[in-house]
């Protein structure tokens, strides 16, 4: 941020339910909503572990807890594991398509489809489609809602970021019956190769958390960068969290 920009204030919200490690009480904290970042400034604070939901961009900042890790991928230095590349040529008959972040219907459709199979009552299946885009788009960060088809069926949305240094996985929300194509994993792989057509260093993912299995997918990436004790660190060996 450059000196003439006034840094915006950081707030903590109050104590409230974990949405993802059950019986244990979060705070975030959250930069002020009344001053919007652009992509440039958003991937300062990226590169300090915060995250959007909309155009609310927080951190986790629990008491006793530091169970969220903050990760991204080394894109230079990725290599899909044999898993992975089995789910690369198995998807190699889809299409991947830039799309505006704007509300579009047969988009909410496969959402309400994906939530309702993949994460009932976990408060995201609301049918409401200003929710929604409120929660995927923003008015100031430049986004991407990639389309993921075969032929013409919508299969898949990879919502992206486009950062100054990097790409972001904001969310991914795909056909919950198409099992066995592992559509969640194709939609990194993908986004890994766009941050390296476009000589982007890192592909953003988010927060790791281990003891959460909807979330602990993400160690299988590997090497692994993970932002500990306000340094961003290499993680090489699987299933690891403290980088040990």
């Amino acid at each position: 941020m450059t000196s003439h920009q006034k840094s915006p204030e950081i707030f903590l919200s109050m104590p409230h339910p974990c949405s993802y490690l059950p019986g244990r009480t979060a705070t975030s904290l959250f930069l002020d909503p009344r001053h919007p970042l652009d992509s440039r400034q958003y991937a300062g604070f990226m590169r300090l572990g915060f995250r959007r939901s909309g155009d609310l961009i927080y951190r986790p900042h629990c008491r006793g807890c530091n169970a969220c890790i903050p990760v991204r991928i080394p894109v230079d230095d990725f290599h899909p594991d044999r898993g992975q590349r089995r789910v690369w040529q198995r998807n190699q008959d889809l299409s991947v398509t830039p799309r505006p972040p704007l509300y579009n219907q047969e988009h909410f459709n496969l959402y309400q489809h994906y939530q309702t199979q993949r994460h009932p009552g976990g408060g995201m299946d609301d049918p409401d489609p200003q929710k929604y885009i409120n929660f995927l788009g923003s008015q100031h960060i430049r986004t991407v809602f990639y389309e993921i088809r075969r032929q013409n069926r919508l299969l898949g949305v990879a919502v992206t970021d486009i950062l100054p240094d990097g790409l972001s996985a904001v969310y991914t929300f795909f056909d919950p019956d198409e099992k066995r194509r592992s559509l969640g994993v194709y939609a990194i792989l993908w986004q890994v190769e766009q941050a390296r057509e476009r000589r982007l260093p890192w592909l953003y993912l988010g927060y790791w958390i281990k003891e959460c299995q909807k979330m602990a997918y993400k160690g299988n990436y590997r090497p692994l960068e993970v932002f500990i004790n306000g340094h961003w660190n290499r993680l090489d060996n699987p299933y690891t969290q403290d980088g040990s």
